[in-house]
Parts: C-alpha cells; structure tokens; sequence
C-alpha cells in the first residue's frame, strides 16, 4: 500500500515538473519578446494527455512501475489535472470562493493516498471481512463490510472506486458507492426549527434545546502539550545541518499525530449524531451562512471556533436533508439574527460580543442571545421568496459513472434502474455517492 501510494505522490510530482519547466520556458521567451509560433509549443494538462506522456516515458523515469498498478499513477496524474485546472479557473475567475494557488511539490511527509477506479477490487464473498485491491491482493478488514455487500447483493448499490488511505497508523479502504437510498421521512415534517451554532453551546435550538460543546480539543490539550514538549526535548530533523530525526521523537510525533486523530474522530461522531437526529425530527432546517475561514482571524477564538466544526455540520446537514426530504434554508450571511428582535423585529444598532442576553428596549422582550437568533431563522422558513433572507440548498451530487461489468471474484455489483433517484419528486435524478469506511 505504502508503494502504491508513493507511485501516485511521484507520479504527479512528475507531471507538475513537466508543467512548471513549460510554463517557465514560455516566460522566458516571453520575456526575449518572442510570439506566437516562435515561442514552445503550451503543454496540455489534461488527465488524458498526461497520462499518454507518462506511458512513452515510464520505462525511463520509473523502471519499477511495474511493481504497482497502473491506477496508482493514473489518480496521480488525474490528481494534479484537477489542481491544475482549480488553479486556472481561479485565475481566470471562472471559479468562485477563495483563490487557488500553483500546485505544490509532494514530499515524503505528504498524506498517504491512492485511488482506483479499474481493475479487480471490491469486497471479497468469503466472511464479509475482506477486500481485494489491484495488484495488492486481498486484504482483512477490522470493520465487517456485511451492510455493503448486503446491498450490493440486492442489487441496489454500486462500487465505483476504492481510495486507501494511511492515517495515524492505519490503513482505510473509502468505497464510493452508487446507492438507493430508503432514508426515513421526519418524525414531525411540519415543524420548522432554526439552529444557531455557537462556541459556550455548540447549537442552540429554537425550541429552546441547549447542545453542549464537548470541547473535545480543549480536553486534549493537556496531554498534546506534554507531547509537544517531548518531542522539542528529543532529536528532530534538522534541514540545516541534514540531520534526520530520532527513532524516540517518531514514537512522540506519532503519539501527537494519534491524539489529533482520536480528537477529530470524536468530534466528527457528535456531529453525526446531532446531525441525524435533526434529519430526523423537523421537516425544515434553518442555518446560518457563516464565514469560518473569516472568524478564524480572531486569534483569540480561533482555536475554540475551529474546536466546533461549524463547515462539517453544514457540509452534514447539507446531503442528509437532500436524502431525508428535509427542507434546508440557508440565511443570508448579512442577515442580523442576533441583533433583530425575535419578538417586534426591532434591529438593534450595536449588540457587542459579551452581551450574552438581549434585551429589547421596544417590546422589553428579555432572552438568550443565542436562543434569540435561533427563533429569528427559524422565523425565516415562513418566508415565500428566497430573496427575504433564506435560500434552499440542495447538493448537484455527482452524476459520473466509471466501471460497468463485475469483475471475477469480487462483489462490485452492477448499476441498477433507479439508482441514485430520492422518493421526493421536487429532488434532484442524479446519482449520490456515499463512503463506507473499512479500517485495518
């Protein structure tokens, strides 16, 4: 696994000097004044024309491509097709959000990745704790992949990738599944709850429900100090004098590495569920549109804001509401739902971060701020027009279609008619991907 996943981090890297020394031979000539036909020919970046170059020179740069499949040098070439385009488009404009840099040089410390979309892999039919992977074999799962295999027996699911992945000392098998999804209807599906996320609570309801923030990074923090100064005390790497880091300070680095891990796990688990049981509760779900990546300038909250996960419960909300059938509105990012008034609709002027309760000086409604702010979105769901304050989201899910024909021994299965379509007549036909995760 460990060969496979250097095969694609060189295979791209491959690519990305090819591009660059391109790119910086056009400039050069540029800058002589040469135009036009004069100057080298542009190097085309697409997954299909680097993949092509490769194969007429992998003999000579990479005489051990053999020993790997061919889908390991492939994702790496598609990898860095897709950065590159993300960056072009970013220069261009045509692409929303913050802008992308240049494609950056892998190296040895780079996450361990590598993706395959052909070739013999799938689950094994032999105990539901196996799965097979090109040219690396069958491999034991600590996970049972019993859920999966059921449905690809029934013919309501598909497989069509496989993406291993080392993180923090294990090895994960991601699935990307085409599936009929029989998501249950919500308990109350005419009732509108607005959520206001938070740092002291990690939501507050509308209802009046409190989630507490399980701090999970701030519980950690005591042992990831005492970490971190173990590792500072022992010999680490040292670019300067070429000295290369202690077996002792590789123990700590990946003790330190294990902790992030357990913290992002845990974290990840209470938003599932909290997630879940909204899906499953209301039939409309009102969100705020926060800017994270703004609220982390604040450096003194940055730590506890990026403690909360406030992009993955959106990014959650977002597919299970398109799944369930659940309406999701998303509030206008300027609306002021902690400075409106959830009684009159008076906004006030200036409501400071420390005022933890409002008080309306119009109606003399006295309330939580954050409760507050939770009933103006919630209030926002009676609104008709999109253009008043709240938007519906709904995923594009990802309507691309790899292998057709079941391999020999494996349980990939075979698309089925309906695939992919939702019970709801207002959602979209095409198909949803959904992981499972196999751990070793």
């Amino acid at each position: 696994m460990r060969s496979h996943c250097g095969a694609q981090r060189f295979a791209f890297n491959w690519g990305l000097a090819q591009v660059t020394a391109n790119l910086a031979q056009r400039n050069a000539e540029a800058s002589y004044g040469l135009e036009g036909d004069s100057q080298t020919a542009p190097m085309s970046w697409s997954a299909y024309d680097l993949r092509e170059r490769w194969n007429t020179v992998k003999a000579e740069v990479a005489p051990w491509w053999r020993e790997n499949s061919k889908e390991a040098y492939a994702s790496g070439l598609a990898n860095l097709a897709t950065a590159l385009t993300n960056w072009k488009d970013s220069q261009t404009s045509r692409r929303k959000g913050a802008g992308v840099r240049f494609p950056q040089f892998k190296g040895k410390r780079a996450v361990l990745s590598c993706r395959f979309t052909t070739g013999a892999f799938g689950l094994v039919d032999r105990d539901r704790r196996h799965v097979k992977l090109p040219r690396i074999g069958v491999v034991r799962t600590h996970e049972s992949t019993r859920k999966l295999a059921r449905q690809v027996a029934q013919g309501n699911a598909r497989i069509r990738s496989a993406t291993i992945t080392f993180r923090a000392g294990r090895w994960f098998c991601s699935f990307s599944v085409e599936i009929a999804r029989t998501d249950p209807l919500p308990a109350r599906p005419d009732t509108v709850v607005g959520v206001d996320l938070g740092i002291k609570s990690l939501a507050v309801l509308s209802t009046g429900e409190r989630v507490s923030n399980p701090k999970h990074l701030e519980i950690a923090q005591r042992e990831l100090r005492r970490l971190q100064r173990q590792a500072m005390r022992r010999c680490g790497p040292d670019k300067r004098t070429q000295q290369k880091p202690s077996q002792r300070w590789r123990q700590t680095q990946a003790r330190i590495a294990k902790l992030h891990v357990r913290v992002a796990n845990a974290r990840r688990d209470g938003l599932h569920k909290l997630t879940i049981r909204l899906v499953r509760s209301f039939g409309t779900v009102v969100l705020e549109d926060l800017s994270v990546s703004g609220m982390l300038r604040n450096h003194r909250l940055a730590r506890r804001i990026a403690g909360i996960g406030m992009a993955e419960f959106r990014r959650q909300m977002t597919y299970k509401t398109a799944w369930s059938g659940v309406r999701l509105h998303i509030a206008d990012r300027w609306y002021p739902s902690s400075k409106t008034c959830s009684g009159c609709g008076v906004v006030k002027a200036k409501l400071r971060l420390s005022e933890r309760i409002y008080t309306c000086e119009n109606c003399g409604l006295t309330l939580d701020r954050d409760l507050n702010a939770a009933r103006n979105l919630a209030g926002l769901a009676e609104l008709s027009s999109p253009s008043c304050g709240a938007t519906r989201n709904e995923p594009d899910g990802n309507p691309h279609q790899t292998r057709l024909v079941r391999a020999a021994g494996i349980a990939t299965g075979r698309p089925t008619h309906g695939v992919g379509q939702r019970r709801h007549g207002n959602a979209s036909a095409r198909d949803t991907p959904q992981r499972f995760l196999n751990g070793q």
